[in-house]
């Protein structure tokens, strides 16, 4: 049964993609569907990252003494103002071990 649902989704998931990007297809979306796909990054982004950021073993981190959750705001602060993944990453991780080891 396992194995039928993981073929199963990696079919899903293949379809899926390849309906959007073979040039063969003339599958087209309008402006107003590109807007709202535009939305999906940050909106998966959140849904992975906020438990992880504001939970720990099912327990709420709270909010001064949490490292993830300044390292995270530094992270999307830094990467406002500085367009470069690479340093925003780095930065960003030295400010979050270097908080994690003061809390």
């Amino acid at each position: 049964m396992v194995w039928l649902v993981i073929v199963l989704m990696a079919l899903v998931v293949f379809f899926n993609r390849y309906f959007f990007l073979a040039p063969s297809l003339r599958l087209r979306l309008s402006a107003r569907m590109h807007a709202l796909l535009g939305f999906s990054v940050p909106a998966v982004l959140s849904a992975i990252c906020g438990p992880i950021v504001m939970y720990s073993d099912d327990r709420w981190r709270g909010v001064a003494e949490n490292p993830y959750l300044w390292g995270a705001l530094f992270a999307v602060i830094l990467a406002f103002f500085l367009r470069n993944m690479l340093l925003v990453v780095l930065f960003s991780m030295l400010i979050f071990v270097t908080l994690r080891g003061l809390m």
